[in-house]
């Protein structure tokens, strides 16, 4: 039974939600399923992912084929680095600790990039509210400044005619 690791969609129409799972290959998009690995949300900047790394690799390890969205998320988040180490720990290049030393540290130094780039994101979306917060004063401003001088011409008429009633009355 050849098995692929793929994604099932989810949520509704226009915001998707996926499911990563692992399924005979024959089966439908969203049928049934041997395994549920994860869960992909792309709506969220960045992508949300949960995955079991652990699971994961035990079907890479068994011959699951991931389709090729599968695979990109299964390297973003180290399931395909992680089933390659564990190749040169079966061959002998290298010892279970070392191995797991080297994926703790990519765990690391990719949870600091994801770090980062959230933080550039949201300095930006920062710098975006501020440039609209004062672009909206400055057009604020500029309608006052627009509407006093109308305001004037208004109180420079009106009051030329209350004189000239109170000197009739007073005739």
């Amino acid at each position: 039974m050849p098995v692929k690791i793929r994604l099932q969609r989810h949520g509704k129409k226009g915001k998707p939600y996926y499911w990563i799972v692992a399924a005979d290959a024959r089966s439908k998009r969203d049928g049934k399923y041997l395994e549920k690995l994860g869960a992909y949300n792309p709506n969220t900047n960045p992508a949300t992912v949960d995955l079991n790394v652990d699971s994961a690799v035990k079907w890479l390890q068994n011959g699951a084929q991931p389709t090729d969205t599968a695979k990109a998320i299964l390297s973003y988040k180290g399931a395909l680095l992680k089933n390659h180490l564990a190749g040169g720990v079966r061959k002998g290049a290298l010892t279970e600790e070392q191995a797991e030393a080297k994926f703790t540290a990519w765990i690391e130094s990719k949870a600091a990039k994801v770090q980062s780039k959230t933080e550039g994101l949201s300095k930006a979306e920062a710098e975006a509210k501020a440039k609209a917060l004062e672009a909206e004063k400055a057009a604020n401003e500029a309608r006052i400044a627009a509407a006093v001088p109308v305001v004037e011409e208004i109180a420079e008429e009106e009051t030329p005619t209350a004189e000239v009633e109170a000197s009739n009355e007073e005739e």
